[in-house]
This record gives C-alpha cells, structure tokens and sequence, in this order.
C-alpha cells in the first residue's frame, strides 16, 4: 500500500478538542448529522425533479441541471472563504445562520415564476451548502472526546446517506403527488426542524485561530495534497455527471415512468445507506484500497450501463451497486483528510468541499451538455470516463499516511 511521509504538524488532534467534548455532546452531533441531511437533501432534489421542474418553468433539462451547477459553484466559493469571513464568530452562530439560509432557499424556490428566482434560491444554498459541510468535521472534533470522533463522523454522514434514501426517490414520489413546488414546501420545513434542533443543542464554539486565505495555499502545497484534491474532483465529477442526470436515463434508455424511477433510485439510497456502514470494514483493512476501488467500481458501471443499458432489472440491479460503492466516498476522502491535517481540520474540510463543489458544479454543466448532443448514454460515457482519469491518480500519485 503506497504511503508518504508528511511533515509534523504543528498542533495535534489533541489541541483542537473543546475541554468540554471531554463529555460528548452526541445531542449536538445529532444535529450536525440533521443539517446535513436537510441540506442534502436540498441539493438532491433537483436530480429527482428534474423533468417536472423543467416543465413547470418551461425551460429545457440540461436547463434545468443548471439549478445543480449554481449551487455547486457558489458552494465552492463558499467552502473557501466561511473560515476567513467568519473568523472570531461563535461556529454556533455561524452554523444557525446556514440553517436560516437553507429555509429562505427552499422558499425561494418553491415558489419561483422562472429560472432567475430558482438560481436565486439555489445560490443561497450553495452558500449554506459549501460554509456549513467547511465547518462540520471541525465541528464534530470539538464536540467529543478524540477517542469517539470516527463514530461522531459517522453519525454525521448517516445524513448524507439518509439524504440520499429521502431525497431522490421520496422527492420523485412526492412530486408526481403534490407537484416539485410541494416537495421544496416540504423541504422547508425540514429545513426548519433541523435549526430547531440546532438551537437547542448545539453548545458555544468560539471560533479558533486566524483563518486567512494564506492557510489554504500554505495546507494545499504539502506534500500529496495538491493530487488528492485533483482525485477528489474527478471522482466526484464522475459520479455527478451521471447521478444529475439519471432520471431522463431511467425514462429514455431504462424506458420505466414515474413508478419505475421512483423505485430504482430508492434502491440506490437503500443501497447507500447499507454501504455508509461498509466502509469502515474496508478503511480498516486498507483506506488506499478504499479510495482506489470505488470509483474504479463506479467507472466500470458507468461504461456498462452507458452500453448496455435498456433492461430495467439490470439498470436497477447496477444503479444499486453504485449507491452502495458510492456510499464510501465521502467517509474514506473526509478520512483521508483527518489523517493528512489533523492540526487545520477547517482548511481541510474547506479545500475538500472547494473540490467536491467544483465536480458537480463542472460535472452537471458538462453532463447537461453531453445530454443534449448525444443522450443520456453519452453521459454515462462521458462518467466513466472521468472516473477512469481518477482511478489512474489515485493509484498512481495518491498517497496516505
């Protein structure tokens, strides 16, 4: 397994603990893992409303997964400066006020005229988005004891799987009941019982440090940082050119309605979920195998489904198999970067998400292209192959302590 040596960092794990996380404050953990999940939950649903809300505006598809592409971009932006912009603010506060963000976003959309209020809604949640997910594992790292941090970690990003049961097929389901405009209503309020949560449990966190700009450069020039973050982008590039646009393939190439994809993207958030709890099984044994086989899983059903799609009982069957492989990767690369940086846990988390927002920012602009000259299975393609270029960083460059 290839490993590197990286300097000694100038503070350890230890010095960015909280003295009161000596008591877990799973309360508050619970939270954080309830933000995210309404704020995923948010950023999904565009992939599972995508026809109807193309409809209802009257704008095209790859028009309407331009929604995904603001968001992704502001969100990078985001990631970047909140550490910078917030410095000397209590994370409580910070993190309330994405809350308050992520309800006037999906307020704001739920109840657009056209495509400048929808992009209107979705830059405010790229905001909440990218500067909440920056804070988060830094977060959690203060809300408990060194020793229960993977476990806190986990809690956290069972949101993210539970956003990925919820959000595409539930969203799909519900639209075709209340209409898209009904699913974001609904969005809103579960934007609103996470801030409730977060009000009452969260403790103070003074905000620690002198974030600047300089820190991103000085964390991004160490040694196999710069690499991990370009395998970071690709493979989340890969995986969001096909998921934006898995419903119009499910319809023109699966050749299943509403019922059907409703169904199959279930499978894949029940199947994303179970693989959150897979995954551990995996880093234990070797995070570098981790980081390696699940886009390289991920490339090869892309290409299959890109070619031989057309039978929904295989479409399904491999859809599933993603969402349980892809479960894994935001656990293993949040990991890595645990490992890598212990001592700037928010430059970190702020350059992953940066990377991460950049992929589905580029990976639903270039897959809403792709769509309309050549078709969902052209999109497919197009997946694979950026994971491809990700398989071959990683297991050429990528390094892990």
């Amino acid at each position: 397994m290839p490993t590197d040596t990286f300097p000694e960092t100038a503070a350890s794990p230890d010095s960015f603990i909280s003295p009161a996380a000596e008591r877990p404050a799973w309360g508050a953990v619970f939270s954080m893992s309830l933000g995210v999940f309404a704020l995923v939950t948010a950023e999904f649903l565009p992939a599972s409303l995508l026809t109807p809300l193309a409809e209802g505006l009257q704008i095209s598809k790859g028009g309407a997964g331009q929604a995904v592409t603001a968001t992704a971009f502001v969100a990078l932006i985001s990631s970047l400066l909140t550490s910078v912009v917030t410095r000397g603010i209590d994370r409580r506060l910070v993190l309330i006020g994405f809350s308050v963000l992520l309800i006037l976003s999906n307020l704001i959309v739920a109840t657009a005229p056209g495509l400048p209020l929808l992009l209107l809604g979705r830059v405010l949640l790229g905001v909440a988005l990218g500067g909440f997910w920056t804070l988060s594992v830094a977060t959690v790292m203060r809300l408990v004891p060194e020793s229960a941090i993977p476990r806190a970690l986990a809690i956290m990003f069972m949101g993210v799987s539970a956003a990925t049961v919820f959000a595409v097929p539930v969203g799909s389901y519900l639209g075709a009941l209340i209409g898209w405009r009904g699913v974001f209503f609904a969005a809103t309020g579960l934007g609103m019982l996470a801030l409730l949560v977060q009000i009452v449990t969260l403790p103070s966190l003074p905000s620690r440090g002198k974030a600047r700009l300089g820190t991103l450069i000085e964390v991004l020039g160490r040694p196999g940082i710069g690499i991990g973050m370009i395998a970071v982008l690709l493979v989340f590039a890969g995986h969001f050119t096909f998921f934006t646009y898995i419903r119009p393939f499910l319809e023109l190439v699966t050749g299943v309605g509403v019922d059907g994809v409703t169904a199959i993207l279930f499978a894949f958030g029940i199947a994303n979920f179970a693989g959150t709890y897979l995954i551990a099984y995996v880093i234990d044994r070797s995070l570098w195998l981790a980081l390696l086989a699940m886009p390289l899983t991920m490339a090869i059903l892309a290409l299959l489904l890109s070619s031989l799609g057309g039978t929904a009982a295989l479409d399904a069957a491999m859809v599933g198999l993603w969402g349980l492989v892809f479960a894994g990767v935001p656990v293993s690369w949040s990991t890595w970067i645990t490992r890598s940086m212990p001592d700037e846990a928010e430059a970190g988390g702020g350059l992953i998400v940066a990377a991460i927002n950049l992929a589905i920012a580029t990976g639903a602009a270039g897959g809403g292209a792709v769509l309309e000259l050549s078709g969902p299975r052209g999109v497919f393609l197009v997946s694979g192959l950026i994971l491809g270029l990700a398989v071959l960083a990683i297991l050429t460059r990528v390094r892990v302590r």
